[in-house]
C-alpha cells in the first residue's frame, strides 16, 4: 500500500507546484508594468515626413499640417474655423485675405510677398500654398494677425499652438516615470518622464491623471508620481486691434425713400413735408447691373441737397434686386461676391458715386444671398466698411431677423465693421407664408431684438419697422363630404397703413385689439373669402418703438415713406427725439 500511495502523493504535489507556478506568473504578469512603446508617429498617426500633427490647447487633433521646405502649413479651413476666421480665401482668384481695422492684407497662391493696402511686404516663403484639393497657409504668417501662440517639434513633426489664455493647473514629476498612453500599467509607453518635469493636468484622478507635456505629447501617469498641483498662467503679449465707428450724436431717425426712376427725386421736397424728425433718408438709388460689379444709379444732386439744407443725411441704398425695376435682370450675387475683383470694383463704384452726389452714407440691402457664399458676403462687408471709413461715409446694412438658417450672416462680424446693423423687424408673415399672420407682432420684434443683440451691441443696432400691412384672404377650394374639413386658398397684399383702414371701414370690420401680437386685428367677409387683416397703425407701432426705446437702441427705421398714416410722426418723435 505504501509504495502505491508515494506515487499518487508525488503526482498530486506536481500538481501543486504546477499550478502555484501558473498563478505566479499570471499574478506577476497582471502586475508587472508593461514595456512596450507605442511610436510617436503612430500616436499622432502620421503617414509620412511630409505631415506634422497638430496639437492646440492640449488636443491632438484629427486634421494634420505639412511640412514644406521646412515651412509649416495648415489648411484654410483649419486655420479659418479654429485659429482666425477673419482669413478669407478667394479660390477663384487664388488670394488669401485678410482684414484689419485700417488695411485689407492680400497675398497671392505660391507669392513670397503680401500687400498691406499700398504697402508691399514679404517673407522668406511661400505665404499661400495650393494642391489639387487643399489651400494650406504659412503659420508664421497666422500668427502675425492672430492670437496665437506656437512651436514647432520634430521627430515627428507637430505644431503645438496655444490660444487659449488664463489659468491652468500644473504639476511636476516627483521621480523618473512613463507617460503611457492609456491609464493603467499595461497601456503602451509614450514617453519617458525625468524627475521634475512639469506637465500641464488635464483630467486629475486617484490613479492614473491625464496630462500634456510641453512638446504636445497627451497621456496617463500614475497620480502618486506627481507633485503637488499648483496653478500656472498663459500669457499672451497680442496687442488686440481697436475698431472705430462713425457714430452719429443724434438717435437715428431713417425712414426708406423706394425710388424706381429718376423722375421720382423730384418729389423729394413734398414727401419730406409729410413727415416729421426724420434725419436719415434712404432712396433705393443704387442697384447691381451685371457680375462684374457695375452699378445702376438713381441717384440725384438736387434731392441731395434739398436733404442737407433740411438737415437731414442721405444713406443711399444698394440692392441685389433693384435690376428688375428697371426691367433688367437681376445678376447673380454669387458671381460678384466670390471674386475679390468684382468685389473691389462694386466697392469702387458704389464709393465713386457718394463722392460725386455727397452721400453721408451707404445702406447695404443684399437679401436672399446664398448660405454658401456667406464668407463671401461678410468678406464684402468688410472691404466695403474700410472705403467708407477712409471717405467719411457711413456704412448701414439691413439684415433679417435671426433664425438658424441666417445664421451665415454674421451679424457679430458685420457689427465689428459696419457703423449700423439694421434689423428688418417685420415680414414675420410673407407672400409666400403657409399661413396668414401678422407682418411684425410685438413677440417677434421683441425676439429678433434680443437675439441680434446678443451678436450687436445696442449703440450700433437700429430697428426696422413697418408702415405696411397685409391683406389676407383665404377663399375656400373644397369641402369634406363630412363638412369638418375645408381647403382654402390663401392669398395676401400689402396695404398701407390708410388703405387698410378704408378696407375695414367699408367692410363695416370692427379692430380687436390683441394683446399677444400688440396690434389691432380685424377680419370681415367678402364675395366668399374671409379677410384677416393684423394692422399696422400709430398704436402697433408705439409698441414696438417702446422695445426700441427700452433696448436702449441706436433708432429705428421704417420702410417705407407713402404707406404710413400722418398721425404716426407725432408717435414716432416721442420716442425718437
Amino acid at each position: 500500500m505504501k509504495k502505491k500511495v508515494i506515487p499518487v502523493f508525488a503526482a498530486i504535489v506536481l500538481i501543486i507546484i504546477v499550478l502555484l507556478f501558473i498563478l505566479l506568473g499570471k499574478f506577476i504578469e497582471k502586475y508587472t508594468p508593461s514595456k512596450e512603446r507605442m511610436e510617436l508617429s503612430d500616436y499622432y498617426q502620421l503617414s509620412s515626413d511630409e505631415e506634422v500633427a497638430v496639437i492646440i490647447n492640449n488636443e491632438v487633433l484629427d486634421i494634420k499640417g505639412r511640412i514644406i521646405n521646412g515651412t509649416v502649413y495648415l489648411s484654410y479651413q483649419t486655420v479659418h474655423d479654429l485659429l482666425n476666421s477673419r482669413f478669407y480665401l478667394d479660390t477663384n482668384e487664388n488670394k488669401l485675405l485678410y482684414t484689419t481695422a485700417t488695411d485689407l492684407v492680400s497675398a497671392d497662391a505660391e507669392s513670397t510677398t503680401y500687400s498691406v493696402t499700398k504697402e508691399t511686404r514679404s517673407l522668406d516663403h511661400p505665404i499661400l500654398k495650393l494642391d489639387a484639393s487643399e489651400a494650406y497657409v504659412a503659420i508664421d504668417f497666422v500668427k502675425l494677425y492672430t492670437d496665437l501662440s506656437y512651436e514647432v517639434y520634430q521627430d515627428p513633426n507637430r505644431l503645438v499652438i496655444t490660444n487659449v489664455w488664463g489659468e491652468y493647473s500644473a504639476a511636476s514629476v516627483k521621480k523618473k516615470t512613463e507617460l503611457r498612453c492609456l491609464g493603467g500599467i499595461k497601456s503602451e509607453i509614450l514617453a519617458d518622464l525625468e524627475k521634475g518635469t512639469t506637465l500641464a493636468v488635464l483630467t486629475p484622478d486617484e490613479t492614473w491623471t491625464k496630462v500634456a507635456t510641453d512638446d504636445g505629447i497627451i497621456g496617463y501617469v500614475k497620480s502618486k508620481a506627481l507633485g503637488t498641483a499648483t496653478v500656472e498662467t498663459h500669457t499672451s503679449d497680442f496687442i488686440p486691434e481697436t475698431f472705430t465707428h462713425i457714430q452719429k450724436e443724434f438717435p437715428i431717425s431713417l425712414a426708406w425713400h423706394q425710388v424706381t426712376n429718376t423722375s421720382a427725386n423730384g418729389n423729394i421736397g413734398s414727401v419730406l413735408q409729410n413727415t416729421k424728425g426724420i434725419n436719415v433718408i434712404s432712396p433705393t438709388w443704387f442697384y447691381l447691373t451685371d457680375n462684374n460689379g457695375s452699378i445702376g444709379s438713381l441717384a440725384s444732386t438736387d434731392y441731395v441737397n434739398y436733404c442737407h439744407q433740411n438737415g437731414i443725411e442721405v444713406w443711399a441704398l444698394v440692392s441685389n434686386f433693384g435690376a428688375r425695376d428697371q426691367g433688367l435682370e437681376n445678376p447673380d450675387l454669387t458671381e460678384i461676391l466670390t471674386y475679390t475683383s468684382r468685389r473691389e470694383n462694386l466697392i469702387n463704384n458704389l464709393i465713386s458715386a457718394a463722392i460725386q452726389y455727397n452721400l453721408d452714407g451707404i445702406n447695404i440691402d443684399f437679401e436672399s444671398v446664398d448660405p454658401a457664399v456667406g464668407d463671401a458676403y461678410i468678406q464684402f462687408i468688410r472691404e466695403m466698411s474700410l472705403k467708407c471709413a477712409n471717405n467719411g461715409v457711413v456704412l448701414s446694412v439691413d439684415n433679417y431677423a435671426p433664425t438658424d438658417y441666417t445664421a451665415f450672416y454674421n451679424r457679430a462680424e458685420q457689427a465689428v465693421f459696419a457703423d449700423y446693423i439694421i434689423l428688418m423687424a417685420y415680414d414675420e408673415h410673407y407672400s409666400g407664408s403657409e399661413e396668414a399672420g401678422s407682418v411684425a407682432s410685438i413677440g417677434f420684434v421683441s425676439d429678433g431684438v434680443a437675439n441680434t443683440l446678443r451678436e450687436v451691441p445696442a449703440g450700433q443696432l437700429i430697428l426696422g419697422m413697418p408702415f405696411y400691412t397685409r391683406v389676407w384672404s383665404e377663399t375656400p377650394t373644397t369641402e369634406a363630404e363630412d363638412s369638418d374639413t375645408i381647403d382654402y386658398e390663401l392669398g395676401c397684399y400689402s396695404a398701407g397703413m390708410k388703405d387698410v383702414q378704408n378696407l375695414i371701414s367699408v367692410n363695416g370690420a370692427i379692430p380687436v385689439w390683441n394683446e399677444e401680437t400688440g396690434q389691432y386685428y380685424a377680419e370681415y367677409v367678402n364675395s366668399g373669402a374671409t379677410y384677416r387683416i393684423w394692422i399696422e397703425d400709430t398704436a402697433s407701432l408705439e409698441e414696438k418703438l417702446k422695445v426700441m426705446q427700452s433696448s436702449q437702441l441706436a433708432g429705428g427705421a421704417f420702410w417705407k415713406l407713402g404707406l404710413e398714416d400722418s398721425s404716426v410722426w407725432d408717435t414716432i418723435i416721442k420716442y425718437i427725439n
